[in-house]
């Protein structure tokens, strides 16, 4: 016997389509959930709670797009731990690990929310301040390195000194983010020398 299937009518296609909508708009949802989820892990580093490079590259560009259209201010800065190897070698690579973990959370904790800071290198963090002037970015480093000299780290029992040397520069609209991080690295060389040199 032959079943004659009865037609579906307008009422019934209409409300098809609805939950066909519906379970669409959940699928996409769910997608791009998973997309931020994949997105905050390719910019965070493997290592701190920061940010990565690739991530901080991408905040430079806008903050020198920001600084052009706007004529404002921003400084960055370049963060370069001292003592990192002298800490690997005597406490391994755990203590040096644990030495860039607890310099991380100062930074982090020592700057305002909206400024960025991230791990761009092994022993190296970035610092975008926006807005920033030049004494404010002075001010920022002269702050970090009193932190970073006073504050206790303990490892394998033993008070470890930590120490940095930082460099800013500050963003012009004319920049590109390649001579941004240049003039960054290379203030923070020249207050390197500067350091050994008062020792």
């Amino acid at each position: 016997m032959r079943m004659i299937e009865k037609p579906i009518g307008l009422h019934e296609e209409l409300a098809f389509m609805r939950a066909e909508n519906i379970e669409l708009r959940h699928q996409i949802s769910e997608l791009r959930a998973r997309f931020s989820a994949l997105q905050v892990v390719a910019d965070s580093d493997t290592l701190t709670p920061l940010p990565n490079r690739r991530c901080f590259i991408r905040e430079v560009e806008r903050v020198i797009r920001h600084v052009g259209r706007y004529k404002s201010d921003a400084a960055l800065l370049y963060l370069d731990v001292d003592c990192l190897k002298q800490i690997n070698d005597r406490h391994g690579h755990i203590g040096g690990d644990a030495a860039l973990i607890h310099i991380a959370y100062l930074i982090r904790n020592a700057l305002r929310a909206t400024d960025i800071v991230a791990r761009i290198g092994g022993d190296e963090f970035g610092l975008l301040i926006d807005p920033s002037t030049e004494i404010a970015a002075r001010t920022i480093i002269e702050k970090l390195v009193a932190l970073m000299a006073t504050t206790p780290f303990i490892v394998s029992g033993q008070n470890v000194d930590v120490t940095v040397s930082i460099g800013y520069t500050m963003i012009h609209p004319a920049d590109t983010v390649e001579h941004v991080l240049a003039r960054a690295d290379s203030a923070m060389y020249a207050a390197k020398h500067v350091q050994r040199s008062a020792r």
